[in-house]
């Protein structure tokens, strides 16, 4: 809901229950006012009319306080925005008007030629923010930064920040720490959004996982990025994002240009950082990821059986023994295009290797159909081999400097996707490709980072870091609207382009290439801080763990781990036993049963990876369920007793019998047992977990 003062100089936005408020004095500065718990606008103009900050020597009046910091002028603080033309650097704007459309506000400035629309829109308790730079003058004006808003936060002692690092394998692990005063910076200086960070910080004074304040921030854009998080020295705390990693330059505007920023969303919750986390579920569920009412199917994917090495027949085995464990979605992996029998050629030559595939990809797709499953293949379309026909056609397509020596990664360099004849080249590659046989899904991978970001002949190419992102998201939008029936999953070594950007494009994404079920709770852990169950591919693979670190799991373990996002199969299944595939079968059936509470019921964080239990729940409507996992039992203790959430108090649940048995006949909850909601709540539901890496699924239906 959009509320404006009588005045037109106070705006109110509401969601259910949070409020944010800003106003327009009489000098023209646009000051915050309130982000917070829901108010009245009179409300808001009661804090518009409370005396100023008192003067300080040395210290802005507008530090602190400004709603989108500029540069120049009394502002001591990080600018949002930072311009510069030939005549002049710095901006001092005008207000020209607002305008309310279909719940958005916008308000309008001017500074000489251009022209600065502040863009807000509150969904659910998300506050969207964005900002559009539009150039109405004769001359060109440089960007230098332009970031997309700046949260300010009210008056608190002893903010925590929370935030989300990691590298390769060991991605989204979450971390808190005290904040001190000047600035913490995170972001990517990559190209793509990153393992190191992801694009989202949470602020908090005393939160508990379901109790207590938290500010949250994320930013919509994948490529190179910064969040800028600064305590001022009187103790006020603002929040600056947006896309590019420094000042250096961000896009040039020529006449008649413009550049809408991506979304900087802020949220605000008192319900802990479990309530955060449930009001960013349903936002992205709701608003941001495409058909999120559709539950994604299980899927198996050939890479790891199979490598580089494979052949048609080959597949269309391990699609029988897929088909067979219940899998709805086969997926091959790298190695089935061009001259692709390792990771030194044939990226950037998309079609199907005719002596791998004679007939191309239609007749193992047809095949892969006729046992019930859908279709899907792996792609990489902004990398090139050196050793390819693309790049020996076109080598002035990479990205390059030229007289600097050029760096490649796993033998492949990076195509200049900001050139409009490397856009028409994908599509066409792209769209003939999915046009040739019955694709169901593509799993499109960005497996380097920006190491050469040249453009030669380019009287700008920093705008490559800018106009590669918008190409990407450009490319992925027209096939979709080409292929509708496609899925595409975002993928970049892992978890290396995971952001509400390319969430608003994809059906899910790659959470980690490490796939050792203990090491992936954290993982999914710091994951779930921000982005739901529905997005995040989790996959089942071979024990010991090959991959990283030999460590050897159970199935049960191994399954219930992977049961806590889109549920993937990646092992070898030639190498099963008959046991293991019987045992498959049973835990894809499970999965099929509860799907629609994990992916898209309110999840609760019961007890985090760090302890001996650690365990999730999930609730959509009258169905809960809750996956637990031990690590070890110590001197025999029994595991604690988890403590539910979500429930009604005054109902009767029903715990349902039918969890996958152990190898020795017994299971969890062989027989239904009815509860109060009450007792659930405080006294808590014992799991019979014992012994080393043991899970459990747990089923409840309030009766």
């Amino acid at each position: 809901m959009l509320e404006i003062g009588a005045d037109r100089c106070t705006w109110l936005l509401s969601g259910p229950t949070s409020s944010y408020a800003l106003r327009l004095t009489d000098a023209g500065e646009l000051l915050h006012l309130h982000w917070g718990p829901r108010i009245a606008l009179a409300d808001a103009e009661a804090l518009a009319a409370l005396p100023p900050t008192p003067y300080r020597p040395f210290e802005s009046p507008l530090d602190g306080r400004e709603e989108y910091p500029v540069e120049g002028g009394p502002r001591f603080t990080r600018p949002a925005l930072s311009v510069r033309t030939q005549e002049r650097r710095g901006t001092e704007w005008t207000f020209e008007g607002d305008e309310a459309d279909g719940g958005e506000l916008r308000l309008r400035f001017r500074d000489g030629g251009l022209r600065i629309t502040l863009h807000y829109r509150m969904r659910g308790d998300v506050v969207e923010r964005r900002v559009t730079l539009a150039n109405d003058g004769p001359a060109p004006v440089e960007l230098l930064r332009a970031d997309s808003a700046t949260f300010t936060l009210p008056e608190r002692e002893g903010f925590r920040l929370s935030q989300l690092h990691g590298r390769w394998a060991a991605e989204s692990r979450l971390v808190r720490s005290g904040l001190g005063y000047g600035e913490q910076i995170i972001g990517s200086r990559r190209g793509h959004t990153g393992h190191q960070q992801l694009p989202w910080v949470a602020l908090d004074t005393d939160a508990t996982e379901e109790h207590g304040e938290v500010y949250g921030c994320a930013l919509a854009w994948s490529g190179s990025w910064r969040i800028a998080v600064a305590q001022l020295p009187d103790a006020r705390v603002q929040i600056t994002g947006g896309a590019g990693h420094d000042d250096s330059g961000l896009l040039r505007l020529a006449a008649g240009e413009h550049w809408t920023t991506p979304v900087f969303a802020g949220l605000w919750s008192d319900g802990g950082f479990g309530g955060a986390s449930r009001a960013w579920h349903a936002y992205q569920r709701e608003h941001v990821v495409p058909d999120a009412d559709r539950d994604r199917p299980v899927l198996y994917n050939s890479w790891e059986a199979t490598g580089f090495d494979i052949s048609e027949e080959q597949q269309g085995t391990l699609a029988r023994r897929a088909a067979a464990v219940g899998v709805e979605l086969f997926v091959v992996d790298d190695g089935w295009f061009g001259a692709r029998t390792g990771e030194h050629a044939g990226l950037g030559d998309w079609r199907p290797n005719p002596d791998r595939f004679p007939s191309g990809l239609k007749p193992l797709a047809d095949y892969v159909h006729a046992l019930g499953m859908r279709f899907g293949i792996w792609v990489e379309p902004e990398m090139v081999n050196p050793d390819s026909h693309l790049y020996r056609a076109h080598p002035d397509w990479v990205q390059h400097r030229p007289g600097r020596r050029r760096t490649e990664f796993r033998n492949q360099l990076v195509l200049n996707l900001a050139r409009q004849d490397v856009q028409e080249y994908l599509w066409e590659q792209l769209d003939g490709l999915l046009s040739s046989a019955p694709i169901d899904y593509v799993k499109w991978d960005f497996n380097r980072c920006f190491t050469d970001p040249g453009w030669p002949g380019d009287p700008y190419p920093q705008r490559i870091w800018v106009d590669h992102v918008r190409a990407l998201y450009a490319l992925v939008d027209r096939l979709r609207a080409a292929h509708p029936q496609v899925a595409f999953e975002s993928c970049s070594g892992g978890g290396g382009r995971i952001d509400l950007g390319v969430l608003g494009r994809t059906d899910q994404v790659w959470t980690s290439d490490n796939t050792d079920p203990l090491d992936r709770l954290a993982i999914q852990h710091g994951f779930s801080q921000i982005h739901p169950a529905r997005v995040m591919a989790a996959w089942v693979t071979d024990s010991p763990n090959t991959q990283l670190n030999g460590r050897v799991s159970a199935l049960r373990f191994r399954f219930v781990s992977a049961m806590a996002g889109v549920l993937g199969v990646g092992g070898d299944l030639m190498r099963w036993t008959e046991e293991e595939l019987a045992e498959a079968r049973a835990w894809v059936e499970l999965y099929k049963e509860i799907r629609p509470v994990v992916q898209r019921g309110d999840l609760y964080r019961l007890r985090p990876p760090e302890g001996g239990l650690s365990a999730v729940q999930y609730v959509l409507g009258d169905e809960t369920v809750v996956l637990a996992w031990l690590q070890a039992q110590h001197h025999g203790e029994p595991a604690p007793a988890l403590r539910l959430r979500g429930l009604d108090p005054a109902a009767t649940y029903l715990r349902q019998g039918g969890d996958v048995p152990r190898a020795d006949g017994t299971g969890s909850g062989e027989e239904d047992e009815v509860h109060r909601g009450a007792v659930l709540s405080h006294h808590g539901l014992r799991t019979g977990l014992r012994g080393d890496l043991d899970a459990t699924v747990i089923r409840l239906r309030r009766l």
